[in-house]
């Protein structure tokens, strides 16, 4: 197996390929790789009760999916 790397501005791109044919590709950021992609959503956070409804069926487990 080999691999090769893709460098842009100090990103090294890893492309794998995963046994389902499934190609993924895995990012390195060398020194930190700080981001700031979601620094606008900090303090936006907002109570909403309607979501709340909406996911309340994925925190319930079903016991009998899993014995």
């Amino acid at each position: 197996m080999s691999i090769t790397a893709i460098v842009e501005n100090d990103t090294i791109k890893l492309p794998v390929h995963v046994p389902d044919g499934t190609r993924v590709e895995i990012t390195l950021c060398p020194g930190g790789g700080e981001h700031h992609e979601l620094d606008a959503l900090i303090g936006s956070w907002r109570e909403d009760p309607g979501f709340d409804a909406a996911i309340r069926a994925f925190e319930q487990v079903d016991e009998a999916m899993w014995k």
